[in-house]
């Protein structure tokens, strides 16, 4: 074996070698971050979305970019902390009271109404139970003691859960702030890279996933306290029981693309039962008009000022939470309008090819 030879294999020992240490340690790396980067994903997310109205904050205070920022996350902790400590108050008020009427027997369950045995299909078996727990509360609760056992622990797991998913935003919503100060810096970076990728398209491939996200905030989010903002007023009005953690679980629903009619129309039904037929008829109504209020406010908020349509930016939402959950609003619509937008140049591309390659033919 020549000398060549034997460099040519000590360069390739070599080569593999880095390779093989660069791969590990991008891995070591990446188990480290692993844990916040859907912390880091959603700051993120946030701190595109917030953008704009922090630019306009930061001009009217003097183009104090640090202090906008801090005013951001200051309220943004209190919208998300001042009502997750108030529903927890409610929420541990609402059962203590229903365990001191458990214990010392003064919880009574109002009878049901007659109409309530005519509901379609559910009706009857409603009335019963209902019916039974009107004349015998206690007896009840033990005859479906295994579901109510099953349900307690799946409200306890959801609690942690949602206590954990509350920290995870309060962590998010701090770095975001750090993002808004240095966002100028960061969208160069961004755009570097979008270059080094593609020196045609990465640049504008970074500002669609920017209003992407800007897009999704407005149509799917924006849209869904909407409608959850609605709700409480109506149930605020009719007197509905806990109309806050109602509005919660709506907000949930509208987030995840379901209609809140899934807990309005229960709703109202019961209002039905205990209220009389003019109030709850309009109840009825207001709820129907804020179950449907999604199929006109999404297309003044969802893809606008965009050349992708709101179809694929819808599909993508939806597709990218049932794969990836809530985040995956976000990172689907992206991904989504990336990948639609590809499909189009490339087409594009080919047409100008061959009209090219016609041109040329006929000259």
């Amino acid at each position: 074996m020549d000398i060549s030879d034997q460099k040519f294999q000590q360069n390739m020992m070599t080569s593999y070698i880095q390779i093989a240490a660069v791969t590990l340690l991008v891995l070591w790396c990446f188990t480290i971050i692993s844990p916040f980067i859907g912390m880091v994903l959603w700051a993120l997310i946030i701190a595109v979305a917030l953008y704009p109205l922090h630019l306009s904050l930061s001009a009217k205070i003097g183009n104090r970019a640090k202090l906008s920022a801090t005013v951001f996350v200051l309220l943004g902790l209190s919208i998300l902390v001042l009502p997750t400590i108030m529903l927890a108050e409610s929420s541990i008020a609402g059962l203590r009271a229903i365990a001191a009427g458990l214990e010392s027997g003064s919880l009574i369950v109002p009878p049901p109404d007659e109409s309530v045995a005519d509901w379609p299909l559910i009706g009857s078996s409603v009335y019963d139970v209902w019916s039974s727990a009107a004349r015998n509360l206690e007896e009840t609760l033990n005859k479906f003691s295994p579901q109510l056992k099953g349900l307690g622990q799946w409200l306890v797991s959801f609690a942690g859960s949602t206590l954990v998913g509350v920290l995870v935003f309060v962590f998010s919503i701090i770095v975001a702030g750090v993002f808004l100060v240095s966002a100028d810096s960061g969208y160069r970076v961004a755009s570097s890279i979008g270059r080094t990728l593609s020196e045609e398209y990465g640049k504008g491939m970074i500002d669609m996933a920017i209003e992407t996200i800007r897009s999704v905030a407005k149509g799917v989010l924006g849209v869904a306290v909407i409608q959850s903002l609605l709700s409480a007023i109506g149930l605020v009005a009719i007197g509905v029981p806990g109309a806050g953690l109602w509005a919660g679980v709506i907000l949930l629903l509208a987030i995840m693309q379901l209609p809140p009619l899934l807990i309005l129309g229960p709703i109202a039904v019961w209002v039905f039962s205990v209220a009389d037929a003019t109030p709850a008829t309009i109840f009825a109504i207001y709820a129907f008009l804020v179950s449907i209020s999604d199929s006109f406010l999404k297309p003044l908020f969802l893809g606008r000022g965009m050349d992708i349509p709101m179809l694929v930016i819808l599909i993508g939402a939806i597709g990218g939470m049932m794969t990836s959950g809530i985040i995956g609003l976000f990172v689907g619509a992206v991904v989504l309008a990336v990948g639609y937008k590809l499909l189009v140049t490339w087409m594009v591309s080919e047409e100008e090819e061959e009209q090219e390659a016609k041109a040329e033919s006929s000259a």
